[in-house]
């Protein structure tokens, strides 16, 4: 279809979406309200900044810092007394770099006071009786104190805030003044978060304190725990650590004062891949038993920013506290559902805030748990996720017809059995799936037979390592591949599995200040003759303490568990699913000091996958007649290499 006519009858649907919204709310004696409708002014809308303190001094001024906080929210209700739940974005990200797609920033009037939000929120949802807040994160745009990336900062920022609409906090009409503000007035303190990568992390984080007056946060591609930002089990992920972050959004004041910030952010976030204090402070997955709000996770599985890692060791811990939760999990990278499935996101993200900050009875918990995109558009669902038949399931890998080509099976290898590999730093997990029937020297690969039926893995996985190196360092690398062609996003390309167009389609009322329009995308798709879809990574210096890295002993064995990031993929019957294990992946993690070769003892290596049906599965998948793979009508290119990733929670997608 031409982008052109796609567009059309996308805007179509919108205004005819609209149009039927504005139908008058239902009265007490029809049927119960189940959706708010637009019938508040945007245009009048009051927008006000308030500054709240956070209850710290972090810039070490002599006075308590207060964080700013744009507000807009609908003037009618206020008039006649009602009060509004409140969406709330806290973001580093206001001045520095934008948000969205289109890296919006706020905007002001000439007495500083607000005039554009970036993002959809207020437009949308202001207009349905919601206020929205949009907080600057302590050292960042207009507000005190300083950024410290995760840390106590960051997450009292926001907390403050909700503090304050419940009538708990303080609040100024400047950011020097004495002049209370005041939220308890139209606010009902019942608020719900969001916000894509550092923003979400910060949802993960307040939650995470219990907080009340939080009754729900929404989470898109945020980090759970700031070590596995930028560690893997010792591996370092990025060559630079949160204090370049924290530079990076600090204002100029905020940078000109905090280099007592600064400077903890280096010592006590050592670049050895030591777990420190500071981790400890920044780690909200073992605070997990204290979040009361409802959770709606959304992460692209396809992630190499905030890798999938975040969100299943997330929502493992949200699940074992009974926290009510969603989830969503595209093929892309690092981008918002508003950019890769607009009108099903704004629909299901209005019935959430409706439900969860509304009270509405609109059936939205009684849906399906999961969303789970299959193919570029394509989706399923799942009641429960993972499904209720999902198990851990031991695969052994074992030796073959050539060296580094071996089998995966159920059962264990011959005694004795090894392979060796010797570390490219070179080389990335696209060329080691891309050579996984050929004997090459830097990667040990294990295949199962063809597929007869479809194989579901749907959680997280783990590969267990023996392994002997040859040097006193050594990095691992563990990926899981299906190998047979597809068709799928296209995530190590700019735009991380999506393309932008000029044309807009429009969600909510716009002002001369602040449209509600916004750039349509699609699917940005690779033909390809393999996907990797899990990965882990892991020092083997840490193989005694995961939190403490020492030197190996050349010739020495050293086992080691790596936690690969979770995943829900189907390897289609007539494709073979693959395990490789290797040394540097190019990118992804840094290479070690010295360049080890290790040799894998097959006796005591394993993977525990999370297989929907469990072993039987496997072995029903594994025997009988092989169904051909579908005919391709395109060489199989592979997918676009990573390309090396900036350092920053939003990367090139904010």
């Amino acid at each position: 279809m031409p982008i052109r006519a796609r567009s059309r009858i996308l805007v179509g649907a919108a205004t005819a979406a609209l149009m039927s919204a504005l139908v008058p709310q239902a009265s007490a004696t029809s049927a119960p309200v189940r959706e708010s409708r637009p019938i508040y002014s945007y245009d009048r809308a009051v927008r006000e900044s308030v500054w709240v303190d956070t209850g710290l001094d972090g810039d070490r001024d002599g006075r308590g810092d207060r964080v700013a906080v744009d507000i807009v929210r609908p003037r009618e209700a206020a008039d006649r007394g009602r009060k509004v739940p409140v969406i709330m974005d806290a973001s580093p990200y206001y001045a520095c770099c934008g948000r969205g797609n289109e890296s919006q920033r706020k905007t002001y009037d000439a007495d500083g006071d607000p005039v554009g939000f970036p993002l959809y929120y207020d437009n949308y949802f202001v207009p349905r009786g919601y206020a929205f807040v949009a907080v600057d994160l302590a050292g960042t745009s207009r507000s005190d104190g300083c950024s410290d990336v995760g840390g106590p900062s960051d997450v009292r920022s926001a907390k403050a805030v909700v503090d304050w609409l419940n009538g708990r906090g303080r609040g100024y009409t400047t950011r020097t003044g004495a002049e209370r503000a005041h939220a308890t007035t139209w606010s009902t303190g019942d608020t719900g978060m969001i916000g894509k990568s550092w923003d979400g992390t910060v949802a993960n984080g307040v939650a995470a304190t219990g907080v009340e007056g939080l009754k729900t946060i929404v989470p898109i591609g945020a980090i759970s725990s700031w070590y596995d930002y930028y560690f893997a089990e010792g591996a370092p992920l990025y060559d630079s650590g949160p204090d370049w972050l924290s530079r990076y959004v600090n204002s100029p004041d905020a940078r000109a004062r905090c280099a007592h910030v600064q400077r903890r952010l280096v010592d006590d976030a050592p670049r050895t891949g030591d777990w420190t204090p500071l981790w400890d402070e920044r780690d909200h997955v073992k605070d997990a038993h204290k979040v009361t709000a409802s959770v709606f996770v959304v992460h692209g599985q396809q992630d190499l920013n905030v890798r999938a890692k975040h969100f299943g060791q997330w929502w493992d811990a949200l699940a074992e506290n009974g926290v009510e939760r969603k989830i969503w999990l595209s093929q892309t990278g690092h981008v918002d559902p508003f950019d890769f499935r607009r009108a099903d996101w704004v629909r299901t993200l209005h019935r959430w805030f409706d439900h969860h900050l509304l009270g509405y009875d609109n059936g939205i918990d009684r849906e399906p748990m999961a969303d789970i995109e299959r193919a570029p558009d394509q989706w399923s669902t799942d009641r429960v996720w993972p499904p209720r038949t999902t198990a851990p399931t031991t695969l052994r890998p074992g030796t073959g017809t050539a060296p580094g080509v071996g089998t995966l099976r159920l059962t264990p290898p011959r005694p004795g059995a090894t392979e060796t590999f010797t570390d490219d730093p070179a080389l990335d997990e696209l060329d080691w799936a891309a050579h996984a029937d050929a004997p090459t020297p830097a990667k040990a690969g294990f295949i199962s037979r063809p597929l007869t039926r479809d194989l579901r893995l749907s959680g997280s996985s783990t590969v267990t390592v023996t392994a002997t190196p040859n040097t006193t360092s050594a990095h691992l690398s563990a990926v899981l591949v299906d190998l047979g062609p597809d068709t799928i996003r296209d995530y190590g390309a700019a735009g991380e599995g999506i393309t932008t167009f000029t044309e807009r389609t429009c969600w909510g009322a716009s002002t001369a200040g602040d449209s509600a329009c916004y750039k349509e995308t699609e699917a940005r798709t690779a033909d390809v003759g393999f996907t990797v879809f899990s990965r882990g990574w892991a020092d083997l210096g840490n193989w005694a303490d995961a939190r403490k890295g020492r030197p190996l002993t050349p010739g020495k064995p050293h086992t080691i568990t790596l936690d690969l990031a979770a995943t829900d993929h189907v390897v289609p019957a007539g494709h073979r699913l693959a395990l490789i294990v290797a040394g540097t992946d190019r990118y992804l993690i840094d290479p070690p000091a010295s360049r080890p070769t290790l040799t894998l003892d097959l006796t005591r290596t394993r993977a525990s996958l999370p297989l929907v049906g469990g072993a039987p599965a496997f072995l029903r998948a594994t025997t009988g007649t092989v169904r051909p793979a579908a005919p391709r009508t395109a060489p199989a290119a592979g997918v676009t290499a990573p390309r090396p990733v900036p350092p920053i929670p939003g990367g090139s997608t904010r």
